[in-house]
């Protein structure tokens, strides 16, 4: 292109990153504000099932296309005692939820969260309670969950309706235990030296099951990367994933920085990368870590965290917007950039509590920042590829200089479907774009759908629940392998491609 402010981008099917991990488009439900109860669980609504599910919130997950699912906590589970929540339900205590100061009715619980992870059809991911509970009741809860008939705790799984075990696979070894927030906070190496042995237990119980070793809540801390280091020193072997956590916030109200915020994540997976580098080679080891990024998303506008000890208070239900699903989209490419070291991914949270769904008792409203993890959910299919991108860059106040534009690729060799995903971060200018492919040249684009708007503020409401969506556009025409496009300012443009 001879015009200076425009962009190319070169597809190489040969330069792959790696497979994408279904596991990357993941979410979170805590027992928090209304994510569990009117939320999940509302036998009182009129979109109830004859189990208590709303039906439309069970909907829009499936279409979401949630892979795996994080429950129960979250700052949560640091008191939870999984017991509470199993046996008939007219037994089951309530009780005083000191996390986020409300009541718990533990109506719903461990068997009911497994039920709906087989009707959503995804992976459950159970989080196990390392501030007032022990590595015994982190090992029972995995007898109770996946052993076979024989057992006291299996025969009560029987007995409260499951007699299958259920094959949990994916284990959190507590939450956030360096935050000071936490219940039962612990330093690095007594949380370390807790895990290694918990995990011991549990793999005796079940040898195939993944574990998941807690990380620093967030490059905010001052314990930032030194805990995982020293977590990972000592419960290496016993560890499958390192969890990382990470909240994307705008309350300066810097559009043009809030924006480039890919490049805080970016970092923020380079930094645990090498740590787990650092790691495995100074224990000369031959097992291999990866990354699970189970709680992400953007929280900023509504931080209450204080439920006044009602039953399902309204908590931290943040109202999403274009600059945000905007964040969202380049938060997701980062997954399919950094896809070698980064397989699991859990959106936080699901359903009302900082999450893409909202409810009231009768209506469900999608907010902005459904969109783009249900496109990427849709298309980013196969093996991440390395594109190559020229364009203009701007000055952030946060970042620095930022590319104009952000772009992720894949390529899934056994459909020959591809797909490629484009932020223009631009506030106000059409940036003209030229795609060359190399390798597999795709032939016909097949979808082209975007997400734009000129107010980056602006976002869906009961009333007006269409306002921030995205539409069908008509799809550039390739030829010899090359397309040509204009992307909008303040736009998520996903294109679809595939062979004749």
């Amino acid at each position: 292109m001879s015009d200076p402010f425009s962009a190319q981008i070169t597809i190489d099917t040969h330069r792959a990153i790696g497979e994408v991990s279904p596991l990357l488009f993941g979410g979170f439900a805590e027992h928090m504000g209304r994510c569990i109860y009117e939320g999940i669980y509302d036998p009182q609504s009129p979109h109830a099932d004859e189990r208590g599910h709303r039906k439309d919130v069970l909907a829009a997950l499936k279409q979401l296309g949630i892979s795996i699912l994080r429950y129960p906590g979250g700052n949560f589970v640091s008191n939870y005692h999984w017991r509470d929540g199993v046996g008939p339900r007219d037994q089951r205590p309530r009780r005083r939820e000191l996390a986020w100061q409300q009541i718990e009715t533990n109506h719903f619980g461990t068997d009911e969260f497994l039920d709906y992870c087989t009707r959503l059809g995804c992976q459950p991911m159970l989080g196990l309670n390392f501030g007032t509970g022990s590595i015994r009741d982190a090992a029972d809860l995995v007898e109770y969950c996946n052993a076979p008939l024989g057992t006291e705790l299996a025969d009560q799984r029987a007995k409260n309706g499951h007699r299958d075990p259920y094959d949990v696979k994916y284990w959190c070894l507590g939450n956030e235990m360096d935050g000071p927030w936490q219940m039962g906070a612990l330093s690095a190496e007594q949380y370390a030296l807790k895990a290694r042995e918990a995990a011991k237990l549990m793999r005796a119980q079940d040898p195939s099951i993944k574990t998941i070793l807690c990380g620093s809540s967030g490059p905010f801390m001052s314990t930032y990367p030194e805990w995982d280091r020293v977590a990972l020193e000592i419960a290496w072997e016993q560890s499958d994933y390192l969890a990382m956590h990470d909240y994307a916030t705008n309350c300066e109200s810097d559009t043009p920085s809030y924006l480039g915020y890919a490049a805080g994540f970016e970092s923020h997976v380079d930094t645990l990368a090498a740590t787990l580098r650092y790691v495995k080679a100074k224990l000369r080891s031959k097992h291999d870590v990866y990354l699970s990024w189970d709680e992400w998303n953007v929280w900023y506008k509504d931080r209450s965290g204080q439920g006044g000890w009602k039953e399902a208070p309204h908590l931290s239900e943040e109202v999403y917007n274009l600059e945000d699903a905007l964040v969202v989209a380049q938060w997701m490419s980062v997954f399919l950039r950094r896809c070698g070291v980064l397989k699991i991914a859990c959106l936080a949270q699901v359903v009302n509590t900082i999450s893409p769904i909202l409810t009231t008792r009768e209506g469900l409203l999608k907010q902005s920042t459904y969109y783009p993890f249900e496109l990427f959910s849709r298309h980013a299919k196969g093996t991440s590829l390395d594109a190559l991108v020229k364009c203009p860059h701007y000055e952030t106040k946060r970042f620095g200089d930022v590319p104009l534009l952000d772009v992720s690729a894949t390529f899934d060799p056994a459909t020959g479907k591809g797909a490629v995903f484009l932020v223009n971060r631009s506030l106000g200018k059409t940036l003209p774009t030229a795609i060359r492919w190399l390798g597999h040249l795709p032939e016909r684009m097949t979808l082209a759908r975007q997400l734009r708007g000129m107010d980056p503020k602006a976002a869906n409401t009961f009333d007006h629940p269409n306002t921030i969506m995205p539409e069908d556009v008509p799809p550039p025409q390739i030829n010899g392998g090359a397309t040509t496009l204009m992307l909008p300012p303040l736009s998520f443009t996903v294109l679809v491609t595939a062979d004749a």
